[in-house]
């Protein structure tokens, strides 16, 4: 008999028996096992003898294999039971039964137009139920999230499924007149007549892929990514949006690789469903991090879920182990200030031009960090750059003269905690896996790239190409090291010549230096920033060095660390402020503003102020300008609410009371006096 044969399968319709090469056929589909059809053969040899022709069975397959059929099985007979249930559900209200009589047995019939919209309909809502499942497997398994989420992602996304409306009865028709409806629709490029036997609408497009692309679009295979991080903030764990999209990027969730594991489970495409695993459960690209939080907070208003807010202990904690900071010290503050503020901005919203919740939970952070180390804008930055280096400031802090007082203590602290996150902003490269060796690179090629693709190996020409390649690789690697001895000698002079402490200007390019800076605006620096200063401050918005008329400029160790730092500012939109002087309250908090100037935004901000920004913005992976917006939002919520608090306390109660409590009082009264 042949391999496959087209008789429908007596548990779910499905038109495909694949031979199983134990004398039985089992459903491409769901598994199930054919139980009127046997497999046999003939003895030639005997028929040609002369003697009766004998039945002999085929080789039977392994326990372990027939085991692992049954557990397969098993589990999509389960998941057609669920979504039979779902289907029958919306079928309530119908009562109708069979309209005609079933034929005994089983054989060869026409596909119906039921028959193909409900075959693809089933098959892509499986597909994506089995991504959100190997999905929820990867996070338990290697990134040790809780095991709930997988039972939790199971009834989130059947809720979903229903509430979709895509198993209802009209809604393969709604899909084809909505796409007649249209006046530029998509044109299939193949041939009409090589599927004359499918469906078709009024202008000749396939049916079936009119099916697909309205269900690509009401369920998204990204939304399996939306799932499978909305389960992990219902169960509190500290998974972020942008670390779901770089684990999908990296492989290590299956996303763009997912196809070969449903192919595995679900079968090739069949008759009534000829779209492959490939087009159909592979993504093109992947959302962004903000777009996967707006979509998680819609997916859970569609189901009705009253979501929580972000779990700002662990990711607060997971920021500062990031960033190399004391957490016995700051978490203890930013929580006191999370529970007494709790800005509505810790929740997910469905809004996507709205800051993401990461960004509220560092902006807290970036709050008791000023508080705690008085980063005000007193100039601990450039203090620093006067000590020369790193170890000198530790050695002035580690000499035999002692801090007198605790600002002094205070003082030594914030230069540590500055020296800190400079240091950490060098070093936090957020770098794809992928990226770190050739071996690694070509590994995530084979296995997520080009996933389901293998060579031919009829010949094996080319798998022995690719090891010849290999090899010549692996030989030549390491091998001629004189190119990299010449670049490491170049950089090393270079580096030589670059630590020189200072750096001599001649006159004329002072002069060219000091064309194209900007002359200081004291009232822009007055709007900007708001403190209680007795002398008036300047910044510039580009390199502005002066100026000897006949001399040399010298440029030393400060000036040119403050040059740059001007410079990498100005890249970001924002200007340098000079360091306050004559501060008569030097824990005064200081509130920076952003003005607009000739159509855009521009900040302004002090060099120990700008220094903790960039390096938090960097850890949540935001832009430091959304990062500042989200600071000076913040703040401005605590001044709410400190306002309302003072106008609290100051309100006297009313002297005017109600009957109800002036006979209180008078009962009250009476008792004491008898």
């Amino acid at each position: 008999m042949a391999d496959r044969l087209d008789l429908a399968c007596l548990v779910c319709g499905h038109v495909g028996l694949d031979d199983g090469s134990d004398g039985y056929f089992y459903c491409q589909r769901c598994g199930s096992q054919a139980e009127d059809i046997r497999d046999t053969a003939d003895d030639h040899e005997e028929l040609f003898e002369g003697r009766q022709a004998s039945q002999v069975r085929r080789t039977i397959k392994p326990v372990d294999t027939i085991r692992k059929s049954v557990t397969e099985s098993q589990t999509q007979s389960q998941f057609w039971d669920s979504l039979r249930t779902l289907e029958d559900d919306f079928d309530a209200g119908n009562c109708v039964g069979p309209t005609g009589p079933s034929d005994f047995g089983s054989g060869l019939r026409t596909l119906s137009y039921e028959d193909y919209y409900s075959e693809i309909r089933l098959k892509y809502v499986m597909g994506v139920q089995i991504m959100i499942q190997l999905q929820c497997k990867a996070l338990v398994e290697k990134f040790q999230v809780s095991p709930l989420i997988v039972g939790m992602a199971g009834t989130l996304w059947l809720r979903f499924v229903a509430l979709t409306r895509i198993f209802s009865d009209g809604w393969a028709d709604e899909a084809i007149n909505e796409s007649e409806s249209q006046k530029e629709g998509h044109l299939d490029p193949s041939d009409p007549s090589y599927f004359y036997d499918e469906p078709h609408n009024m202008l000749g497009q396939r049916a079936v892929m009119i099916w697909y692309r309205s269900l690509n679009k009401t369920i998204p295979l990204s939304y399996s990514l939306v799932i499978s991080f909305l389960v992990c903030h219902l169960a509190r764990e500290a998974i972020l949006p942008t670390d779901i999209i770089k684990w999908a990027l990296e492989g290590k969730l299956p996303y763009f690789s997912a196809f070969v594991q449903i192919e595995k489970q679900i079968g090739p495409h069949s008759t009534a469903c000829p779209i492959s695993s490939s087009r159909m459960f592979r993504p093109a690209h992947v959302i962004s991090a903000q777009k996967l939080e707006s979509l998680a907070a819609s997916v859970a208003n569609t189901v009705g879920l009253e979501l929580p807010p972000v779990n700002f202990y662990v990711i607060a904690s997971r920021y500062l182990m990031q960033l190399s900071l004391p957490m016995e010290k700051i978490l203890p503050h930013a929580c006191r200030i999370y529970e007494w503020s709790m800005p509505p901005e810790l929740w997910l919203s469905a809004n996507e031009l709205r800051l993401p919740t990461r960004a509220c939970v560092m902006s807290i952070l970036i709050v008791s960090i000023r508080i705690l180390y008085n980063i005000n804008g007193l100039g601990e930055w450039e203090t620093i750059l006067l000590s020369g280096s790193r170890g000198q400031l530790l050695m002035e802090q580690d000499g035999e003269t002692e801090p007198t007082c605790s600002t002094d203590m205070k003082d030594a602290d914030t230069s540590e905690l500055l020296l800190s996150l400079e240091t950490k902003f060098n070093e936090l490269n957020d770098n794809y896996e992928y990226s770190k060796d050739l071996p690694t690179y070509l590994q995530y090629c084979k296995d997520v790239v080009f996933a389901g693709l293998e060579p031919s190996l009829e010949d094996h020409e080319e798998q022995k190409i690719i090891e010849d390649l290999w090899d010549f690789y692996q030989k030549r690697k390491g091998s001629d090291p004189s190119d990299d001895r010449d670049v490491g000698s170049f950089e090393r002079s270079g580096d030589h010549k670059r630590s020189r402490e200072h750096v001599i200007i001649t006159p004329k390019e002072s002069k060219k230096l000091k064309d194209t800076g900007c002359t200081s605006n004291n009232q822009l620096e007055d709007s900007m920033c708001n403190g209680n200063d007795s002398s008036q401050h300047s910044f510039s918005c580009r390199n502005e060095n002066p100026t000897f008329d006949g001399k040399t400029y010298v440029e030393s160790h400060k000036d040119r660390a403050i040059r740059r730092l001007r410079s990498n500012m100005e890249e970001n939109r924002f200007c340098y402020i000079e360091p306050r002087v004559n501060v008569k309250k030097r824990n005064d908090y200081l509130h920076y503003m952003r003005k607009k100037d000739e159509g855009a935004y521009t900040y302004a901000a002090h060099a120990d102020y700008y220094i903790l920004l960039r390096s938090c913005a960097k850890v949540a992976q935001l832009d430091i300008r959304n990062m500042h917006v989200g600071v000076l939002s913040f703040e401005r919520r605590l001044g709410w609410l400190e306002k309302r608090i003072d106008h609290c306390l100051k309100v006297k109660p009313p002297n005017d009371t109600c009957d109800f409590c002036s006979s209180d009082v008078e009962n009250d009264s009476m008792l004491c006096r008898s």
